[in-house]
């Protein structure tokens, strides 16, 4: 075990017998013996953070980010949406569960005040936490605030709140739960909610209520608000301590408990291990596989070293050989080092243990029969994979054998400081800071290695549209894969983005003598940084990976922008409204 985790430990070790529960029954957990008991009490908070602490997200589906195969795009994304097809429900589990916890904390007299303090502040920002998930979904929502009595069916039965109501709700939670933390928790207790985070989250929270889903009308007050809680957020953490990793971009999620972690879910095997199955590619792994495969305009997203767009004519790509072996050149070499930190390219190494030999990388790369099929030439590895963006997820990928791939300890950082960093720059960015707002963007650029000789690291925005659009394209690359593209998209109301994409377009090398693998003549252990090695590829351009292009298509309906409820949820309780988007008389944005 690599380290002790607060989010199930405990509570684990509690169950497991290996601390004693002294008080009266010693052969039972009662419900009164649990606040009798300070471990108990922790144990309860402790059980929350299990439920509801996020992981390490598998959400590129559906995006620009990438697929999970072809043909595997949803309705929603194509277009065909229903109230039954893409309608949420309404779980108050953690929020029974949170409600119950504070009014039992009250009367427990095992903890001093202080203690039941910190406790309480824990509960606050989950409780907030999750009514915000909500309310970002559907917009207001039941607020309960208190345990329900379930006898009582008519009191179960709440309305909806305004979404003004909720928000002003979450954030008295959070400022109770900021108030309360401690700055930090060390040992044992590192991973709970602490003020930093607490300030954090309500800096992004603040960040959504401000974008366009929820402020068409742009009130500025809403971004200085923004601006504000992030400002606050990012003075605080830096005096704790925090900032931007200064190690290399992929050892942000390696080197744990590093200065850039502010919300933390952390893995380790056996008891709270990480499978990565799903997005490692089939050949090198078991159960499911392939998933999260970047498509073109993630890979084409990354600058070259130096900050400047590496740009891409398809016309020329087709036509014209030079052109084409020369942006294969450019597409694999001094590209901004997030690229390969983030991104498996065909014919580089990949972290798999010894399950490619004698020091072989792995060469998901094609091979032309005839005008237009192609075959993988890596056969002698496995049987083949189905075809796809052949681009793999890389950041966070542990180094795990297949035999070992359900045991992940790569921990999940729900909250950088350099998202925290963004989200300012992007409110200052919206109430005239322009200055402050192109600094975090070089300052993000600086740490990913990208080289400057006039201190601009290739940002060219100048004017308030232009350093909008660069925030839209450099988070895009920083946060690749950590699950926060659609939400940004939905709240800068931006599916135009991926509707003028049409399809989910990638490259294939293409290798053009297939007899050197015949021959034996190809040399497994050299990568595509090999300029010899690359000369004996092109790329060919797939349009649509998805194959029918009258079917796999971006097509978002713009005039829906918040999800319906359910109708159970709607049968069960007669004072819900639904949202006036589908049909009913509920306005999100009141």
């Amino acid at each position: 075990m690599k380290k002790k985790n607060i989010i199930v430990g405990l509570f684990c070790s509690l169950l497991l017998g290996s601390c004693s529960l002294d008080y009266e029954n010693t052969s039972a957990i009662t419900p009164d013996g649990v606040w009798e008991n300070p471990d108990m009490v922790n144990a309860f908070l402790t059980n929350i953070y299990g439920s509801m602490m996020p992981g390490w997200p598998i959400s590129a589906n559906n995006t620009d980010e990438g697929m999970n195969g072809p043909a595997d795009m949803s309705q929603y994304v194509r277009g065909e949406i229903t109230v039954d097809n893409c309608a949420q429900g309404l779980d108050y589990k953690n929020i029974d569960k949170i409600n119950y916890f504070l009014a039992n904390l009250e009367s427990v007299t095992v903890l001093n005040e202080d203690e039941k303090k910190q406790l309480r502040g824990q509960a606050l920002f989950w409780r907030a936490w999750d009514y915000w998930g909500k309310v970002f979904t559907l917009g207001g929502v039941p607020l309960i605030l208190q345990p329900q009595d379930v006898s009582d069916l008519n009191s179960l039965l709440v309305a909806r709140s305004s979404t003004s109501e909720c928000v002003k709700q979450i954030l008295a939670d959070l400022d109770e739960a900021i108030a309360s933390l401690p700055d930090k928790w060390e040992n044992e207790d590192y991973g709970r909610i602490d003020k930093g985070c607490a300030m954090a989250f309500k800096g992004r929270m603040l960040l959504q209520y401000a974008s366009p889903l929820f402020n068409p009308n742009n009130d500025q007050q809403r971004w200085q608000d923004a601006y504000d809680a992030n400002k606050a957020a990012v003075d605080f953490l830096k005096s704790v301590g925090k900032g931007l990793y200064e190690g290399d971009f992929a050892d942000i999620w390696f080197d744990e408990r590093n200065k850039e972690v502010i919300m933390v879910n952390q893995y380790y095997y056996p008891d709270h291990a990480l499978s990565q199955n799903a997005i490692r590619p089939e050949p090198l792994t078991r159960d499911m596989a392939s998933q999260n495969q970047a498509i073109l305009p993630l890979v084409m997203a990354f600058p070259k070293i130096d900050g400047t767009p590496l740009n891409l004519d398809i016309n020329h790509l087709v036509t014209d050989l030079e052109y084409n072996k020369q942006f294969l050149t450019d597409f694999y070499t001094n590209r901004d080092p997030r690229f390969h930190a983030t991104i498996f390219c065909p014919g580089m190494k990949y972290p798999c243990g010894n399950d490619l030999p004698n020091g072989m990388n792995f060469w998901n790369v094609w091979r032309k029969d005839g005008v237009s099929n192609v075959t993988l030439i890596q056969d002698e590895m496995s049987t083949g994979m189905p075809y796809g963006a052949n681009f793999f997820q890389m950041k966070g990928l542990d180094d795990l054998e297949k035999l070992y791939v359900y045991q992940g300890e790569t921990d999940w950082i729900e909250i950088r400081f350099a998202e925290v960093l963004m989200n300012m720059g992007e409110a200052a960015n919206e109430i005239g800071k322009s200055d402050e707002a192109l600094q975090v963007l070089y300052d993000i650029r600086k740490r990913a290695g990208i080289q400057s000789t006039d201190g601009k690291y290739g940002i060219t925005a100048t004017s308030q549209d232009e350093i909008r659009e660069a925030y839209v394209n450099e988070r895009f690359i920083e946060f690749a894969y950590e699950g926060k593209r659609w939400n940004d998209l939905r709240r800068w109301k931006r599916f135009d983005i991926l509707n003028n994409l049409k399809y989910r377009s990638t490259l294939y090398p293409i290798l053009e003598d297939y007899s050197i693998v015949q021959n034996g003549q190809f040399d497994w252990t050299k990568d595509m940084l090999d300029p010899d090695v690359r000369k004996l590829f092109h790329f060919e351009y797939i349009e649509c990976v998805d194959g029918d292009k009258n079917i796999y298509r971006f097509n978002l309906d713009l005039n829906h922008w918040f999800y319906p409820i359910k109708k159970d949820d709607l049968d069960r309780n007669s004072k819900l409204e639904q949202n006036n988007e589908w049909g009913g008389t509920f306005d999100p944005l009141k």
